[in-house]
């Protein structure tokens, strides 16, 4: 065969400047047959004859051996080592060109050669971007996407698959396709022959890769890719083939706008079916199935919403709505039946679900009101000990956002949602921490008697002052900080204040009130302001050490400072004044000077309080 070979090469050297057909295409044939039997070798030989160079010549309209020779070159460029030198023997530019042919195998082969040289090549692709390959390309895919026969759907394939070699894991060449407007047609295409096994998988993994850029999402919410996915969901039996879907449909799921059309299109009543099908199985695939279908399905029932379309946002607000049904939905109710379920994934699902659901006051209180705190705090004690940390998280979630209306916190806090979740108050796992801290803080708002009880908790108060010191982990330090806060302002107990002293928590809402976040500056004040007003001479010395009176001048000398921080760190000085060694402080750094400014500020709160505070340290001088 060697033999045959070299003496195929050499021929084909002569015939190919004379131009005999005939001969042209005997020689063509016995290297097809060649590489067909062993691809690598033959394909060194033909880089080492040199006649590569030669094909260019070769690819033209007219002759009836240029598919053959386009299938060689797809046939040699199955090999990486083969990819740069059809890049250099000047094979790009003349291929580009029979995109334009009329001859269906042509183009079938051309397409074939043309994605292989890209696959995983830079030069490849890059020769083809400056060709104009792609756009070509995608014409072509417009023009045949509504032509159903299979030599039609065989060349349709091939030309996706050539797209997908050519932007794969480069976003810049992606970008390209995008603005070129592939996403409606690979759409259209997939709508027309979504029983072709082939092009369907290739429609798949193109939409799989272009749903990872942000600039496609737009493209794709003003298609009817959500009904295409979800039609093309319900028929697929195989785990394989669903997989596909569910990694287009994660991606796409993050978009707003794609998010209503999914839920429209039936996508969670398919999820609730899949995950019904699988939750008593435990072979490694349906497990693997229901962990990506509950998780999807969670993402579909809100996770956070940012929108900058209110008629979006409402729209969303409104699929969600139809299914709670008032607390009767089926989806709802599925949902609801997973969190005693013993199952880790649907517990977190449930958990999860409910945390969303939970997006508004009547949903929250029709959730209270029929026995979902009861639920949630049964799950969270089966994970007390050596638990699920995600399941915690999760359960803890759905507390924190029930606990906001101001009707649910008497009810949550009589069904002993505060003793359930301080069981967790040893976690070491900081996302467990942060909605341990936002739940008690959401529960005790405007409760004075909890407040109260949780402040005068040794225990709760020395953890607390612990995780203000939590540098590594900001979400925690930062709500810690809240729920110290939170416990002053709310009980305004003495003996909370003198709880919160003796366990070291001064210094860190002195350090609270210089944070970047107003609200939480605020809250310190506030807080600050009612030790020095109810147990001054307890908290002088701490106060003094954290350097409180500095902070104070300035804050009330920083022009940035917020009205409302201005005023009530004026506030506080005037309650400072009792103490005589921080009256002192405030004497020696002039304040008369700072405040005297501010009585002709723009914001009449202010300035009224600048009028008080500056008699008030005339007369205390």
């Amino acid at each position: 065969m060697a033999d045959n070979l070299s003496d195929t090469l050499k021929k084909l050297k002569i015939t190919a400047v004379d131009r005999t057909e005939d001969s042209l295409e005997g020689c063509l044939d016995c290297l097809l047959q060649a590489l067909t039997q062993n691809n690598m070798e033959t394909s060194e030989k033909i880089q080492g004859s040199g006649i590569l160079q030669l094909f260019s010549s070769l690819l033209i309209p007219q002759s009836s051996c240029t598919a053959k020779v386009a299938n060689i070159i797809a046939e040699v460029a199955k090999n990486e080592f083969m990819r740069i030198p059809c890049v250099d023997a000047g094979l790009i530019s003349p291929l580009v060109q029979l995109l334009n042919s009329k001859d269906q195998e042509v183009l079938l082969q051309t397409g074939r050669a043309l994605g292989n040289i890209c696959y995983d090549s830079h030069e490849g692709r890059s020769a083809v971007d400056q060709a104009g390959g792609a756009q070509i390309v995608i014409d072509h895919l417009r023009s045949l996407c509504s032509i159903t026969d299979p030599a039609n759907e065989k060349l349709l394939t091939v030309f996706c698959g050539m797209l997908m070699n050519y932007s794969n894991e480069n976003d810049s060449l992606q970008a390209q396709l995008i603005n070129m407007g592939v996403i409606p047609t690979l759409v259209t295409l997939l709508g027309i022959h979504y029983q072709n096994a082939a092009l369907t998988e290739m429609c798949l993994i193109a939409f799989g890769n272009l749903a990872e850029l942000e600039s496609s999402k737009e493209q794709f919410a003003s298609t009817n890719i959500a009904e295409e996915l979800v039609k093309l969901f319900k028929k697929q039996i195989e785990h394989d083939k669903r997989e596909m879907i569910f990694e287009v449909l994660a991606p796409l799921a993050e978009n707003d706008a794609i998010k209503l059309q999914l839920v429209e299109a039936g996508l969670v009543e398919c999820l609730l079916e899949i995950v019904q099908q699988k939750v008593d199985s435990d072979k490694e695939d349906d497990v693997a199935e229901l962990k990506t279908a509950s998780d999807l399905m969670v993402l579909l029932l809100l996770g956070e919403i940012i929108s900058l379309e209110k008629r979006r946002l409402h729209c969303l607000y409104e699929s969600m709505q139809k299914l709670f049904e008032g607390g009767k939905g089926n989806v709802f109710q599925r949902v609801l039946s997973w969190i005693p379920s013993n199952n880790h994934q649907l517990q977190l699902a449930g958990a999860l679900a409910i945390a969303n659901f939970a997006r508004n006051d009547g949903n929250c209180i029709h959730m209270v009101d029929n026995g979902i705190v009861e639920k949630l705090m049964d799950l969270l004690d089966r994970h007390v000990e050596d638990g699920n940390v995600t399941v915690q998280h999760a359960a803890l979630s759905a507390l924190r956002n029930l606990a906001i209306p101001v009707v649910n916190k008497a009810k949550m806090l009589s069904a002993g949602v505060t003793e359930a979740v301080l069981k967790f108050l040893k976690s070491e796992m900081p996302p467990v921490q942060f909605k341990l801290l936002g739940t008690l803080r959401m529960l005790i708002d405007a409760q004075a008697e909890a407040a109260e009880q949780l402040g005068k908790n040794i225990k709760l108060v020395e953890r607390l002052v612990e995780w203000c010191e939590a540098k590594d982990h900001a979400g925690v330090m930062g709500e810690s900080n809240r729920l110290l806060s939170a416990l002053i302002r709310h009980s305004k107990s003495k003996d909370v204040i003198k709880t919160i002293v003796q366990s070291g928590g001064i210094k860190h809402l002195v350090t609270m009130a210089t944070s970047e976040h107003v609200i939480m500056q605020n809250e310190a004040l506030v807080a600050l302001a009612l030790i020095a007003a109810l147990e001054l001479d307890t908290a002088e010395k701490d106060l003094e050490s954290a350097k409180l009176v500095q902070i104070l001048h300035k804050l009330l000398a920083d022009e940035r400072s917020a009205p409302e921080i201005k005023y009530n760190s004026m506030v506080l000085i005037c309650a400072l004044m009792g103490s005589e060694s921080l009256h002192k402080e405030v004497q020696d750094l002039a304040f008369l000077d700072v405040v005297s400014k501010l009585r002709s500020h723009e914001n009449k709160s202010v300035a009224q309080q600048a009028s008080l505070t500056e008699q008030r340290l005339t007369v205390e001088s």
